[in-house]
């Protein structure tokens, strides 16, 4: 059997949760049995979102591979307990470059260059390839944006095309839209997502369900009213109505027969019945009283929390398994330090200053990791938040007053954070990155090390400079000592402050290699130091479910 397809379109505007639908209807379809794999296309014009600002579209996601992704890859991995490739994102801008290097090339023999069906060939190429590729028994592709959109055109006519060419039960199509609610009369209105289904429809594509997203209850006559206009069945309107936690939706859907529905568009049946009682354990967990542990997250772009996306659930996962009810401080580092908001550090149980780049807020993040050091509390430094906690201690314990990052000061006369020498008089373009799963060795008797309960771990990468191993004994002999690195010793993964309570710094991004079923050791540390000052029970607990 070949790969089948479910796919996910949006309509009336965006960010009505097509990405958090597709990871929930992964979960469930997983959890009877299938193997699954999860696409994202994105309709800009971006070779991929590592360039793009996170108020733009949230933080950037990076897998295995080093593909710098959109959040939303984020999802897939966690619900779905998935390591994506490459192949499971794709971009307009990626489609055209690969269409224009063709013609350069002559492969098309002096032809003409159209959409169709040279850009929409090239989509159902990625599409198709991801099924072969991971040999998955179905796959979801999501396409961002909405209907109607230009940009969004070239995609939604690849799907057309590939139900037209494939058998009729090796495609599903699920139409994502928002039921916008009028106070003045008290009432969900239907039209948008008629016309929204209406403008699908006029390209050739009839939608099997319809996920109509809303803040209030969605009674059976709205559902009906839907069911009628949009030509489908009532039973496959289903209403997405605003949970408490992202968490809960799998098992919302699920009360509706979602995926028993999609299987049977597809001509399946399930493999055996849904294993889903770890996932509902977990949810009833998460909504339970526990003691509260309050983190602070100082960073630079605390507005769109999404920016952070992956260390809040890093987070709610260690929660989770050391039975704590972590609350998140949003704070700016921009804001540092004024009397208010270092009254909300004095509060905090925890600060993390997660990634970033350029200069804009660093002093407030030095800040941070100073108050962290100087007052004892757990710190937990995510690549930009390791190479400030290394200047802070520089500047005040080792006495070099000036000494910064080159990102920061070219001419800085302590250099304590450097440009890789291996990119010297490079131009500092996207290639210089260091991008991806790299190994690192830790250090035995070292925090990590307890942390990791291994010598040897693997983390995804996405940074350009790197602590200056010109500085690892002074750093080391005043005791923040570099409990990982690299496995030819190069470079320096890890430091940790001896006779802390908790003050680690990383290179990579643990928080995206944390699963609800498997918090990340690094956070799990961090909040298990939490539980030691506050003399609360330190053993983790078991959890109810393993995938």
């Amino acid at each position: 059997m070949g790969t089948k397809f479910i796919f996910f379109t949006g309509g009336v505007l965006s960010s009505v949760g097509k990405g958090v639908a597709a990871a929930s209807i992964g979960r469930l379809l997983k959890s009877r049995g299938f193997d699954i794999t999860i696409q994202k296309l994105d309709p800009y014009l971006n070779i991929d979102p590592g360039t793009l600002s996170p108020y733009q579209h949230g933080e950037v996601y990076v897998l295995d591979d080093g593909s710098e992704t959109d959040l939303d890859l984020g999802h897939y991995e966690r619900f779905c307990d998935l390591r994506l490739k490459k192949t499971s994102t794709v971009s307009a801008g990626q489609i055209y470059e690969e269409v224009i290097n063709r013609e350069r090339r002559g492969d098309y023999l002096g032809g003409t260059i159209q959409v169709i069906p040279h850009i929409t060939g090239e989509i159902k190429r990625r599409i198709h390839l991801l099924g072969k590729s991971t040999g998955a028994e179905i796959a979801l592709i999501e396409v961002g944006g909405t209907v109607g959109d230009i940009e969004s055109q070239p995609f939604l006519e690849a799907m057309r095309e590939m139900r037209n060419e494939l058998p009729r039960e090796d495609t599903a199509f699920v139409h994502c839209t928002w039921l916008p609610y009028l106070k003045a009369t008290a009432e969900l209105k239907t039209k948008p997502t008629q016309h929204s289904v209406r403008e699908l429809r006029s390209i050739g594509i009839l939608p099997d369900m319809i996920l109509p997203r809303s803040d209030y209850p969605v009674d059976y006559d709205i559902r009906r009213k839907i069911a009628q206009f949009c030509d489908v069945p009532v039973e496959a309107v289903v209403p997405m109505e605003t949970a408490e936690m992202l968490y809960e939706i799998p098992l919302e859907l699920e009360e509706s027969q979602v995926a028993d529905l999609l299987l049977a568009r597809l001509g399946l049946e399930a493999k055996h019945q849904p294993k889903l009682e770890g996932w509902t354990w977990m949810v009833e967990e998460l909504k339970k009283e526990r003691p509260v542990a309050r983190v602070a997250l100082v960073g630079k772009y605390v507005e769109l929390q999404d920016a952070y996306l992956s260390v809040r659930e890093a987070l709610k996962h260690a929660g989770l398994l050391c039975n704590l009810d972590v609350e998140v401080d949003w704070i700016a580092s921009t804001d540092l330090p004024t009397d208010e908001v270092i009254e909300q550090l004095a509060k905090a149980d925890a600060i993390i200053v997660p990634g970033g780049f350029g200069t804009r807020g660093i002093e407030g993040k030095v800040f941070a990791a100073k108050y962290a050091r100087e007052h004892n509390i757990p710190y937990l430094g995510i690549c930009l938040g390791l190479q400030v906690m290394v200047i802070e201690f520089a500047r005040n314990v080792l006495g070099m007053g000036e000494a910064n990052s080159t990102e920061f000061e070219k001419k800085t006369i302590d250099p304590i954070i450097d440009f890789r020498p291996e990119h010297e008089g490079s131009d500092h373009s996207r290639g210089d990155m260091r991008l991806g799963l790299f190994e690192a060795d830790l250090l035995e008797g070292s925090v990590a090390q307890a942390s990791y309960q291994s010598m040897r771990v693997a983390e995804r990468h996405r940074h350009r400079y790197e602590i200056n191993k010109v500085y690892r004994q002074e750093l080391e002999e005043r005791g923040m000592l570099v409990s990982g690195q690299s496995p030819d010793g190069e470079l320096i993964e890890i430091m940790e402050l001896e006779g802390h309570s908790f003050m680690v710094g990383t290179m990579f991004h643990p928080e995206f290699l944390s699963r609800p079923n498997r918090p990340h050791p690094l956070f799990v540390g961090l909040l298990r130091a939490i539980t030691e000052r506050r003399g609360l029970p330190t053993d983790t607990r078991k959890f109810g479910f393993e995938n």
